[in-house]
């Protein structure tokens, strides 16, 4: 079968799509044939050897695939071959065939496409779980967004929008500010004179929770942005740059700085994972939610797709095709 390889950490342009054995499924995991792929600005980071864990090389990048089972492995009596399903898995999605632990996929409706499943793991699962769990957002609460047009900015407009949240979201030129009001944001506004804007459209009250997987400048600026009781949820550091925060501003603003590690998530509270899940796919089937899929592209095309999402230039989510390979 086709995989995209990492054989030693570097640029994304060191990856190598390359014929390797299919794997077997042991106990408690299956086989799937991958009918869509989803990329993510952590695969980029974890082939760079800058992400949270570091597999030992040579192993296969990717953490999302959807499509059908074609082998299950002992110990797996809920699946069977033919099912439709999604899985989430550490690493490993970049190849046509995906084994993966039974308890980390979910069986799909027939009405969902696995563009569409694979949009829902990684980017909107980090969205959903830091605006429910570590947010608690609330209806009528405004919502910051910032990088409002990226794959997780997008999820968390939709996201905010269907717990009924004011959002605000913020992107860097008129297109992107553009798909973020078609996601359902309320205002879209750009960094420029980002503080004085949030001022105005909050009447001087401020935002109730700020969304930041971006880092760097707007950090700050989204910490003076709060609301009393505010929360900042960090999700990443898409700019490069992680900030530093100046705590009498957390002081002042009675306001609460949030860490959001959807990995670790996933990890130590599965049944809240599940559930998770299931609201998403409820909304998803409700037309409550909607993705917004960038490029679809050759598995080949791995290492090009993500970089365009390292360079900020991606508009929701890519999808690899794996068939035709």
């Amino acid at each position: 079968m086709k995989a995209i390889v990492c054989h030693e950490y570097g640029p994304v342009s060191k990856l190598r799509h390359e014929d390797i054995p299919t794997p077997s499924p042991g106990d408690g995991e299956v086989l799937i044939s991958a009918g869509a792929i989803g990329v993510n600005y952590p695969d980029g980071l974890l082939v760079q050897g800058l992400y949270q864990m570091k597999p030992e090389t040579p192993f296969i990048p990717g953490m999302e695939a959807a499509g059908a089972i074609e082998t299950v492995g002992p110990g797996v009596p809920q699946f069977k071959p033919g099912d439709r399903v999604v899985a989430m898995v550490d690493h490993g999605a970049y190849a046509q065939k995906v084994c993966a632990p039974a308890n980390r996929v979910f069986a799909l409706p027939d009405t969902m496409p696995f563009d569409d499943a694979c949009a829902l793991m990684c980017a909107w699962g980090t969205a959903h779980h830091a605006l429910r769990q570590r947010a608690r957002l609330q209806s009528g609460e405004t919502l910051l967004v910032l990088g409002g047009a990226g794959s997780t900015g997008l999820a968390a407009i939709s996201i905010g929008k269907a717990i009924g949240a004011r959002v605000i979201a913020v992107a860097s030129s008129e297109a992107k500010r553009a798909a973020c009001l078609e996601s359902g944001a309320d205002i879209a506004l750009p960094y420029e004179d980002l503080r004085d804007a949030l001022k105005r459209e909050t009447g001087g009250r401020g935002v109730d929770v700020a969304f930041d997987p971006v880092g760097g400048a707007a950090f700050e600026v989204a910490a003076r942005a709060m609301a009393r009781n505010g929360r900042l949820l960090v999700i990443g550091f898409a700019s490069g740059e992680i900030p530093k925060l100046a705590a009498n501003l957390v002081l002042l603003k009675e306001s609460s700085v949030v860490g959001v590690f959807w990995g670790a998530f996933v990890n130590k509270e599965p049944e809240t994972y599940a559930r998770n899940n299931r609201e998403l796919f409820d909304w998803h089937a409700r037309g409550m939610i909607k993705t917004r899929i960038d490029e679809r592209r050759p598995l080949a095309d791995a290492a090009d797709a993500l970089q365009r999402i390292l360079d900020r230039r991606a508009v929701g989510k890519t999808i690899l095709i794996p068939q035709g390979a």
